[in-house]
């Protein structure tokens, strides 16, 4: 004889097992609610069509406000799920979505439908549906999970929904600032210095105030230049970014009519919100990133900003902790050191003297464009930066400079070049190489063709590289990963002031597959889900310096050998397809027409 008791005494006894009710910032109740938000929003939601209803459990998070957990619970395992989720008084999920339907009008759930009688044939079905949307999804596992596990899926799914939602709010940002004749090297410090106004509480609190767009300009100005006099800015340094910011005040579209409170509105509501949830998300490089979607003049400067998951792969590959001190002598926009600063701050755990220090004193960027290093200021102060480390210089001219800072952790995505001119892109890794501490480790993403180079400058500066550091591996990178600009890549790791050893063997990885594919307006998103597997076996791979077909191999190389995977690599036939055969086909066939002269 079954009985819905017995079930659920498996889910409190998971609860007790798992740590539930030994914690103080979690609520759990059964059959009932003392949240009236909780209560009033279930007092229709009987299964029976009339009358209050109440799920078996109720979890309730003191600290998340807006996130819930109900359990709804079936003995028979044959009434777990019905084919069409609406059997509301049958199935335990389908009365689990129920309840979830009524507490997502203002709550983010996480329904569970549990059934059976033992812990052998117990199952449970977790669906996250989000506050305002009819779509559910499914996510975990089968069994019970910590709250934290729960926590920590729900924070994914949610970030990936805002970070969808936020995406389409830049594009439409942009266009809305093409049509209001904002110049697109403008669009990114208007963007940023209104973020950087409104973590001002006066400015927060009073712009809605002013109806005269002359003054909220000025003002908007005067508050962004309050906050740079507040950071570790030198004075002369914040009078230039004050001449970047001037426009604000001048500019036709901003100070003739409502644009520019409309805009701070638009900002505000679509923006702050996303920055405070995901404080070390580089929202200000994702930004700077789609107002140059159209412009071609930047990309002729050799700007190719790194993807978000690179930079985090970055501090992996670069061994970041929360005592590093880290450098990048390239800095752009500052995605190296946001991605860094995460990692620092998440494991200095909550020490309130440890992440002043790491924000204060263990940061490091030199940037030499004017407008790209009002950027990078703006981004750190953004992210709570309270004193911002960043150089204007350029980064030749900085070394002794940077070295007072010891740094122990070189990143960088140096600028590519784009004719003879340029600078190579090898002599910025040996720049950053420079200025670390001995045995310190810089990573730098770089065009394949400086690994492959075999003569010229760039064969010189690879025997440079070899006679003063230790070559540890490079890894290449997705073909379209800096999509849409073509570029083929490949990351260098270089162990600083550690000549190569005669006969060692470097890490050469064939990375070329990251998990993220195309998609329209979208670029490439891991639409998958398959990011992090993919990362953890390649960070495996190479910590372990393993070679493994199709995937990595070691290899003693010297300056004038091609420095990659694909040189050397056994590969691996039993994972290959169809359609592996016929793109090598039709890539041999494309570069036989443009290449072959006969044509």
């Amino acid at each position: 004889m079954v009985n819905e008791r017995i079930t659920e005494n498996l889910i409190r006894n998971s609860f007790i097992s798992l740590g539930y009710y030994e914690r103080n910032d979690l609520t759990i109740e059964e059959q009932s609610s003392t949240y009236p938000r909780i209560d009033k929003l279930l007092k229709n939601a009987s299964k029976k069509g009339s009358g209050q209803g109440y799920p078996e459990f109720i979890v309730a998070s003191k600290t998340l406000n807006d996130f819930v957990c109900v359990v709804e619970c079936k003995a028979d395992t044959s009434k777990h799920i019905s084919d069409t989720l609406d059997r509301y008084a049958d199935y335990a999920v389908d009365g689990a979505k129920l309840y979830s339907s009524y507490l997502s009008k203002e709550y983010d759930v996480l329904f569970i439908g549990a059934s059976g009688q033992n812990e052998k044939e117990f199952k449970a079905s977790h669906y996250l549906q989000l506050k305002g949307e009819k779509d559910i999804q499914p996510i975990v596992g089968d069994k019970i999970l910590s709250f934290d596990s729960y926590v920590e899926a729900y924070k994914d799914v949610r970030f990936r929904h805002d970070y969808s939602n936020l995406i389409a709010y830049m594009g439409k940002l942009n266009k809305a600032l093409h049509t209001h004749k904002i110049p697109e090297d403008k669009r990114a410090i208007l963007f940023s210095g209104i973020l950087i106004a409104l973590e001002d509480t006066a400015f927060q609190n009073s712009y809605t105030s002013y109806n005269d767009p002359i003054r909220l300009g000025k003002f908007l100005v005067e508050s962004i230049i309050a906050k740079l006099q507040g950071a570790n800015i030198n004075t002369g340094r914040v009078h230039d970014m004050e001449q970047s910011f001037g426009f604000i005040k001048s500019h036709t579209a901003l100070v003739d009519g409502g644009y520019l409170i409309e805009l701070i509105k638009d900002v505000h509501n679509e923006v702050v919100t996303f920055v405070k949830s995901n404080q070390y998300f580089d929202i200000l490089s994702r930004a700077y990133e789609e107002f140059l979607k159209y412009a071609n003049n930047d990309k002729s400067l050799g700007i190719v900003l790194t993807p978000s998951h690179i930079t985090d792969l970055f501090c992996e590959l670069a061994n970041v902790d929360k005592d590093s001190v880290v450098y990048d002598n390239c800095c752009g926009t500052g995605g190296f050191l946001v991605s860094a600063m995460a990692k620092m701050v998440k494991q200095a755990k909550g020490d309130i003297d440890k992440i002043n220090h790491i924000k204060e004193k263990q940061l490091i960027g030199v940037e030499y464009q004017d407008h790209i290093y009002t950027l990078c200021c703006s981004n750190m102060i953004v992210h709570g930066d309270g004193k911002t480390n960043i150089i204007k210089a350029s980064c030749f001219d900085a070394v002794d400079k940077v070295k007072e800072y010891k740094p122990t952790a070189g990143l960088l995505n140096p600028p590519y070049k784009s004719d003879k001119a340029d600078i190579e892109e090898l002599e910025f890794i040996l720049n950053n190489c420079e200025s670390l501490e001995k045995n310190s480790l810089c990573v730098a993403i770089v065009p394949m063709s400086c690994v492959l180079a075999q003569k010229g400058e760039p064969l010189k500066l690879k025997e440079r590289l070899l006679k003063e550091h230790t070559l540890e591996a490079v890894l290449s990178m997705p073909d379209d990963l800096f999509y849409p600009v073509g570029v083929v890549t490949a990351i260098i790791i270089i162990k600083a002031h550690q000549p190569h050893p005669e006969g060692y063997k470097s890490y050469f990885g064939y990375w070329k597959d990251d998990g993220f594919i195309k998609r329209k307006h979208k670029g490439r998103v891991d639409d998958k889900n398959r990011w992090q597997d993919i990362k953890q076996q390649w960070l495996l791979s190479y910590r372990n310096r393993e070679s493994v077909a199709g995937l990595s191999v070691t290899k003693e190389v010297k300056a004038d050998d091609e420095w990659c995977a694909e040189a050397y690599m056994e590969t691996d036939y039993s994972t290959l397809t169809e359609s592996d055969f016929i793109k090598t086909i039709k890539d041999y066939v494309a570069f036989q027409f443009l290449h072959d002269d006969r044509l």
